[in-house]
């Protein structure tokens, strides 16, 4: 029921057909997705981080699992790479499939060791 609307929307974006194919296969839960509440919020989102389509393209031909994360997860993820001044589509997708515990060692934990050094200075 899902497909024909998501396989549209997809080409719509600007995927052709082995990126269509290849995020399905990828992650197949991208068909149960609503193609409203979801999908097309989080590319708004996306597009409102400045990325480009044809970046947000590739972001979902290689990780379609962006997708099944919540605005929640990303928007706070986005913020901490922003703050570091080093949020790409690269960048983005990577943090993404960290773990909580793998992002807060890596992220956090290390913003706020550099925190205190700086206020002691």
């Amino acid at each position: 029921q899902n497909l024909r609307p998501m396989v549209q929307w997809s080409k719509d974006l600007g995927m052709d057909d082995s990126q269509v194919t290849s995020s399905i296969t990828k992650h197949p839960q991208l068909l149960s997705y609503s193609l409203e509440k979801n999908v097309k919020q989080k590319v708004r989102t996306l597009r409102e981080w400045d990325f480009a389509d044809s970046q947000i393209v590739r972001m979902l031909s290689s990780f379609p699992q962006l997708l099944s994360y919540s605005s929640k997860r990303l928007e706070h993820r986005k913020s901490i790479l922003e703050s570091r001044s080093s949020l790409t589509e690269k960048s983005l997708v990577g943090v993404m499939t960290l773990t909580d515990a793998k992002f807060t060692a890596r992220f956090e934990l290390a913003q706020a060791k550099h925190s205190m050094r700086s206020s002691r200075s």
